[in-house]
């Protein structure tokens, strides 16, 4: 397959920028593929996927990520890869051979790391269950699984096409596969939801024994089911008792919160999304994907992909649909809302690590947001308060220039 990179426009950021300085390290590389078909759409769902055909094109599409991948080594020349995410959509639609035959193709092209975390996101129905033992024999070594609820209603009403027993049984499935690192996503403020459902949720999620919990409430999206058609939500005063609750048991628990929907035992956080949120790189191939690759030089550039499968599968379009190098202006606001996410920030060092802007650049409004209780008044580390944390848009306004 043979696309055309120069098919479409690049779009560059702003005008000629004051040079910033060479990085002295590029950050961890990551490499996220992105599959996006699923068996049905889900009506609160805003992500870049569409209904499955009955018969996937599995072949033309891993020949095409090879084809998007090589139109974006030159950016990675003597890097390794230190974790790979497959999203979606829903991957584990793709076959174990597929999924064996993109990975080879990878691992061709970039060299991994020794300990590099590979995971699939994965629907619980017993289809997909059955290829668990298959996925990690290919050295996939982490599961994240679609759960939402394990409460038929529940289930109903979010569009889901499992139950809750399939539910159950995935997480035992994923260990005797040799999955000793799982995640499960998990939703509250669901439709009609009272506290009691959402803890019995969550006991019933923490007794399936998950290294890592994503639990998040549920948000009513623009170009969804949902936005249009928007179901009854529990009232404010239920939600903030069910997060209140709901963080308290998880904490009793041993899982501890390190970012705003994420929870993880002792070790176990997702090393691929730390990365994101410390402002890592990324590769992002598939219809759709993001990604976003530091040089040496100091530019940081964020890509794009063609969105829809069939345009990404057509040889006459190009895998690129766009390109934008970040600013010094833009820079503060892009890491920041990634790394303030993040219960315990990050070291202050990395800012101009990953930036190649000095750190007193951020200085005025440092302080303003030490003084607004916002920040924590901490020289060696950049972390939000537990109120900047409840008001992190306020928080990432005073970085905006």
């Amino acid at each position: 397959m043979i696309h055309d990179s120069s098919a479409s426009p690049l779009i560059f950021g702003g005008a000629a920028q004051s040079p910033r300085a060479a990085l002295p390290v590029l950050p961890p590389l990551a490499l996220y593929i992105h599959i996006p078909w699923c068996v049905r759409k889900c009506p609160y769902c805003d992500f870049n996927s569409h209904t499955a055909s009955p018969v996937l094109p599995e072949e033309e599409y891993v020949d095409a990520l090879l084809a998007d991948l090589d139109q974006d080594l030159h950016a990675v020349y003597g890097r390794e890869l230190s974790s790979i995410f497959f999203g979606g959509g829903t991957p584990s639609l793709f076959s174990a051979e597929a999924l064996g035959r993109l990975l080879k193709g990878v691992e061709q092209r970039i060299p991994f790391a020794s300990d590099i975390e590979i995971t699939l996101e994965a629907n619980p129905g017993t289809f997909e269950q059955e290829k668990f033992r298959a996925y990690r024999a290919l050295g996939i070594n982490r599961l994240s699984i679609g759960i939402q609820s394990f409460q038929e209603e529940k289930l109903k009403a979010l569009g889901r096409i499992h139950n809750g027993d399939e539910a159950v049984r995935a997480a035992g499935m994923a260990r005797q596969a040799g999955f000793d690192n799982f995640n499960l996503d998990l939703m509250h403020g669901l439709p009609d939801q009272s506290l009691d459902d959402a803890l019995n949720d969550l006991r019933q999620a923490i007794a399936l024994k998950p290294t890592h919990l994503s639990w998040y409430q549920l948000t009513l999206e623009p170009n969804t089911v949902f936005w249009n058609q928007p179901p009854t939500l529990p009232e404010d005063d239920t939600l903030w008792d069910i997060q209140e609750a709901g963080q308290a048991l998880l904490a009793e628990h041993g899982y501890a919160q390190y970012e705003v929907s994420a929870y993880a035992l002792p070790g176990r956080p997702a090393r691929h999304n730390l990365n994101y949120w410390s402002f890592g790189d990324f590769i992002g191939i598939g219809a759709g994907a993001h990604g976003k690759l530091s040089h040496p030089d100091g530019r940081i550039v964020r890509t794009w992909k063609t969105r829809l499968p069939k345009d990404y599968l057509n040889p006459a379009k190009s895998f690129q649909a766009g390109e934008k190098a970040l600013t010094n202006e833009e820079l503060p606001f892009e890491f920041l809302m990634n790394a303030l996410r993040l219960t315990e920030g990050v070291e202050a060092r990395l800012y101009p690590e990953r930036t190649g802007l000095p750190l007193e650049s951020l200085a005025e409004a440092r302080r303003e947001a030490e003084q607004s209780g916002l920040l924590q008044v901490e020289p060696s580390r950049l972390a939000a308060t537990m109120r900047g944390q409840l008001f992190l848009n306020d928080l990432l306004q005073k970085f905006l220039t």
